[in-house]
């Protein structure tokens, strides 16, 4: 029986022993801060890690939470500023290029009222213009077919005019137009003056007499190098820090100012936001008046800029819940410990009790839920304490009951060990008896024979005689070997059943000239059991008795399933088409047939003889599967 059931007590003592040595070994090597903190050893540290895992949860969620209200908050508001900031933009650009039409206008007034409209004067007083208003490129005094009569520096002089938007417009009124490049007065300034720029806007007055008649236009180029001087101006005076990128639009909706590979290019075509890393405003002018400028303003602001604030507010969130939430885990801890210290002082007492240093639990004191479960636990060591008394009685009274049938076994061993000797003495009698037996009678047989007629046989007769006993002799002493031989390399056991009895229908057939044939199916063949050998036996027996005492021509042996799936059967047959005989008629001194019924009931298998005289012979073996 194992140690366990003969002394539980032991097998249970050890381990708790080595878990405790492990424990004073591992506290041991430990830092003291480390135990303390470790949520196995100590229910403080428990609570208190599983409180800070909820506070840092908290903090996550809360930070969260309000890093999207303020993200959601700080957008709106960069938002609502950049498009203020866009109005104030385009309101001051329009301001700007408007004052210097106005400066157009009252040019144009000027001229008009002037009594001297000569080359030389006009031009005088136009480069005055110019040279009060640096942001005109060209400004020049045309009559109402298009001439240029004055122009600054003399550009464009005698030359006509009449094809240029901005003369036809102002036809009608003073006008703004797009901004266009052109070449033709690049080229001439340059020869005028130092460098000039290649974008310009144009602007236009009609020159209006006293009868509101008009008798010319003054129209000029703004330099564009003006209008980003402005605009630098104005970002610098919005932008603090806040890093704000302006893009122009024309009234085509073509940008027309912002960075240089979108320049010319429709800006709808454009991802301004680039992926939302912008945040982007546009404004639109309202076309109330017709000298109005059609162009429109767009702001654009880093969103990771814009959006810091409400980070830094979601940080601070995070932060301060979590602050929070550490000092709650730590007055937690420390409260816990307050609590579970005469927890710690009760499990110190099961500990020795456990360890076998005291036989009863110290009760705690007080009446709350600690002096609840020393009670408990003082019961139930009590009672432990019983029931390890109870078994060890147990155990005594089981080593008693086991050394009894330790006896009994041995007992029941030897009278096995007898009954198997018996079996094989019984084993070999039949096996002699099929071999040895048959071959020794034949041969008497034959001596009996020769001693009553050996006076009246001839010598040839007398030798013949001789040689069918020798023939005898050697048939006995070659099927005695073959037995010894089967007994000793057991060839059912190694090949399988259907294989070992066509190797004896093959020397059945070698040895008697009948035709012998096995049908077996591939389960039954296979067997290999202590079975598979006395099935052997018994066909070894009957074809023994085929050869010597049927006289057929022919003899079938099957092997195969037969019965329900639920309760499988197999059935060995061995048929022959011989002289047959009456089963229930006794034959002294034969004993095969005896032989076959015996070994047939040692592997529980029903044997059925079926045979008449005349009726050849079937022997049927039908066993479990």
């Amino acid at each position: 029986m194992p140690d366990s059931v003969a002394d539980p007590q032991r097998a249970t003592t050890v381990p708790t022993g080595t878990i405790e040595r492990n424990e004073e070994a591992t506290a041991a090597r430990a830092p003291r801060w480390h135990i303390r903190l470790d949520p196995r050893r100590h229910l403080a540290a428990a609570i208190g890690w599983a409180m800070f895992a909820v506070i840092v949860v908290a903090s996550l969620v809360a930070a969260n939470l309000a890093a999207t209200a303020a993200e959601r908050r700080g957008r709106a508001d960069s938002q609502r500023l950049l498009e203020q900031f866009a109005a104030q933009m385009h309101h001051a650009l329009v301001t700007n290029i408007e004052t210097r039409l106005t400066i157009m206008r009252a040019t144009a007034a000027q001229v008009a009222v002037s009594g001297d409209h000569g080359k030389a004067a006009l031009r005088r007083h136009l480069e005055a213009v110019q040279e009060q208003f640096p942001e005109f490129a060209w400004i020049g005094v045309a009559d109402v077919e298009g001439l240029v009569v004055a122009a600054t520096h003399g550009v464009f002089e005698a030359r006509s005019v009449a094809d240029r938007p901005w003369f036809q417009a102002a036809s009608a009124g003073p006008f703004v137009g797009e901004v266009r490049l052109h070449r033709r007065l690049e080229a001439l300034l340059a020869q005028a003056a130092d460098a000039g720029p290649q974008r310009y806007i144009d602007a236009a007055a009609p020159i209006v007499d006293a009868r509101e008649t008009a008798v010319g236009v003054i129209g000029g180029y703004m330099a564009w190098s003006w209008v980003e001087q402005l605009q630098r101006e104005l970002l610098g005076a919005l932008d603090s820090g806040a890093r704000l990128e302006l893009v122009l639009l024309g009234g085509d909706g073509r940008v027309i100012g912002g960075p240089a590979d979108w320049i010319g290019k429709p800006f709808a075509e454009r991802d301004a936001s680039v992926g939302g890393r912008y945040l982007v405003a546009r404004h639109d002018p309202h076309l109330r008046a017709r000298t109005a400028l059609p162009w429109s303003v767009v702001l654009r602001q880093p969103a990771a800029l814009a959006l810091a604030p409400a980070q830094l507010a979601a940080r601070s969130v995070f932060l301060g819940v979590l602050g929070a939430g550490l000092l709650a885990a730590l007055a937690a801890v420390l409260l816990t410990q307050a609590l579970t210290r005469r927890l710690g002082a009760l499990a110190t007492a099961i500990g020795s009790v456990r360890r076998g240093e005291r036989s009863a639990l110290v009760l705690p004191a007080g009446r709350d839920e600690v002096g609840q479960i020393g009670i408990v636990l003082a019961a139930l060591v009590d009672q432990l304490q019983r029931e390890k008394g109870a078994l060890a009685q147990l155990n005594r009274e089981l080593d008693q009951r086991v050394a009894e049938r330790s006896a009994r076994i041995e007992r029941l061993a030897e009278e096995g060990r007898a009954a198997a000797v018996t079996r094989e003495r019984l084993r070999l009698a039949r096996e002699l008896h099929d071999t040895l037996a048959h071959s020794l009678m034949a041969l008497l047989a034959q001596i009996r024979l020769m001693r009553k007629l050996h006076r009246r046989l001839g010598e040839e007769e007398l030798d013949a005689e001789l040689g069918r006993a020798e023939e005898v002799a050697a048939s006995g002493l070659a099927e005695a070997r073959a037995a010894i031989m089967q007994m000793r390399d057991g060839g059912v056991q190694e090949v399988g059943l259907g294989a070992a009895l066509r190797e004896l229908l093959a020397r059945f057939t070698q040895r008697s000239g009948i035709a012998a044939e096995l049908h077996a199916d591939a389960a039954a063949g296979a067997m290999s059991d202590e079975r598979a050998q006395t099935l052997y036996r018994i066909a070894e027996e009957a074809l023994r008795n085929v050869e010597r005492h049927a006289g057929a021509q022919r003899v079938t042996v099957e092997l195969r399933e037969s019965g329900e799936p639920v309760a499988p059967r197999r059935l060995l047959c061995i048929a022959d088409d011989g002289a047959g005989f009456d089963p229930g008629a006794a034959v002294p001194g034969h004993y095969g047939l005896r032989g076959m019924r015996e070994q047939a009931v040692l592997i529980e298998a029903a044997l059925r003889v079926h045979s008449a005289p005349g009726a050849g012979t079937r022997i049927e073996l039908e066993f479990a599967a």
